[in-house]
C-alpha cells in the first residue's frame, strides 16, 4: 500500500511515517516508479510504534524493542535480551512514576474544584 493509504489507516501523518522509516522502525519497499510500498503488516507496526511513543519511549528504545514484540497484538516474541528486559523495566518504572504524579495532580484539581463549588 502507498504511504497515503497507510497514513489513513493508522492515523499517522505521512511525515511521521517517513520519520519512522529513517529511524529504522518501519520498512517500505519501492515500486518501479520509486514510490513507497508498504506491506499489510505495516498497519499493525505503525500502531505499535505510536503506542510506544505515546508511552514516552524514544526511537532508539523503540528500535530495540520492536523485534521483541509481535506487531499484530503487541505480545512478546522470543527475542529479548537481559539488557533489554532491564531497560524496559526501567521504562515501566518511569511510566509508573508519571502515573503517580498525574494521580496526585488530579487529586489536587479535585480538591480545588470541590472548594470552588462550596463557595
Amino acid at each position: 500500500m502507498r504511504i497515503g493509504e497507510l497514513a489513513r489507516r493508522t492515523g499517522a501523518s505521512e511525515r511521521s511515517l517517513r520519520y519512522y522509516e529513517t529511524q529504522g522502525l518501519l520498512l517500505a519497499g519501492r515500486t518501479p516508479g520509486g514510490h513507497r510500498d508498504y506491506p499489510e503488516p505495516a498497519v499493525d507496526r505503525v500502531i505499535r510504534i505510536q503506542e510506544l511513543y505515546a508511552a514516552g519511549l524514544h526511537s532508539e528504545k523503540i528500535r530495540q524493542l520492536l523485534p521483541c514484540m509481535r506487531d499484530q497484538d503487541g505480545g512478546p516474541s522470543a527475542i529479548a535480551t537481559p539488557k533489554l528486559v532491564a531497560d524496559l523495566s526501567a521504562e515501566r518504572d518511569r511510566i509508573d512514576r508519571m502515573i503517580a504524579d498525574l494521580v496526585r495532580s488530579r487529586e489536587t484539581l479535585d480538591e480545588v474544584i470541590r472548594a470552588a463549588r462550596d463557595t
